[in-house]
């Protein structure tokens, strides 16, 4: 069920938010994407802020659709504790100590080897069936996907055609999401919020279906929505408007600033 947004106000201790849930959180999970980034790029503010969120001993888990090649960079050089990638296709978290990548993926080799075969053959039909339609720059980095650009660089796809593109994944067979510059296609019936608690309970051995009022989720799209109906804490950065009518579910909170000065906004009231 969709659930009335609020606007996150930087008193919201004094509002809607009482300071004794401020002071239960212990991790954020934020999209990349429009949420974290600005115009396609990461802000020193947005850096410093999951810098600052983590000097602050509260954990910084990213979840993305972006693929494999580009996690594993973030895993190891950005200031967080793990990242969900590909749309829950896997987490990866580098230990800073032992310098090991953790990698965990939600299919075996072999059974990615098969999907890609099938992605393979769905690309060439998508790409025939909707013109204009581009296939993501990061697309051969990815292990689990495959992701179709509509607007990052290509001219942006009507809404029609986004939806013939979901249609053409859906009727192969494959789950489709759309992020706010791809539509993300892949076989199997994982996602973020799946791998995220895996993620949890492996690495730092905690259960998010007990300690979800523990979290907040940070995002600004349709494919964000299993996490704004999970988490009670969710808010969508100030574009998430861009998707009104869109969404399955909506996040309880929604920021004055767009993109990665509304993520700033928000480690700077959980910070206060």
């Amino acid at each position: 069920p969709r659930r009335s947004s609020k606007t996150l106000q930087l008193h919201l201790s004094c509002e809607s938010s009482p300071a004794t849930v401020r002071d239960s959180i212990k991790v954020l999970i934020s999209d990349i994407d429009d949420t974290l980034t600005t115009n396609g790029r990461l802000t020193a503010a947005a850096y410093g802020a999951m810098e600052r969120l983590r000097d602050a001993d509260l954990l910084v888990i990213l979840v993305t659709g972006r693929s494999a090649g580009w996690c594993d960079h973030m895993a190891r050089m950005w200031p967080i504790d793990g990242i969900v990638g590909e749309n829950g296709a896997f987490y990866f978290r580098y230990d800073q100590l032992t310098h090991v990548m953790q990698r965990h993926y939600a299919k075996t080799a072999q059974e990615r080897a098969t999907d890609r075969k099938r992605l393979d053959e769905l690309r060439t039909h998508i790409l025939s069936q909707v013109p204009g339609a581009g296939i993501a720059a990061d697309q051969a980095y990815r292990d689990a996907d495959l992701a179709i650009d509509f607007c990052e660089d290509v001219p942006a796809l009507s809404g029609s055609d986004i939806e013939r593109v979901v249609a053409l994944f859906e009727a192969a067979g494959a789950t489709a999401k759309v992020s706010s510059i791809h539509i993300n296609g892949w076989f199997g019936g994982y996602d973020t919020l799946s791998i995220t608690r895996t993620l949890m309970r492996d690495c730092f051995r905690m259960d998010i279906e007990a300690a979800r009022g523990s979290f907040v989720f940070a995002g600004d799209s349709p494919n964000d929505a299993p996490m704004f109906a999970f988490f009670p804490n969710s808010v969508g950065v100030a574009n998430v408007a861009n998707f009104a009518g869109q969404l399955e579910a909506e996040p309880t909170y929604i920021t004055r600033q767009r993109s990665g000065d509304g993520f700033t906004e928000v480690a700077d009231f959980l910070l206060a």
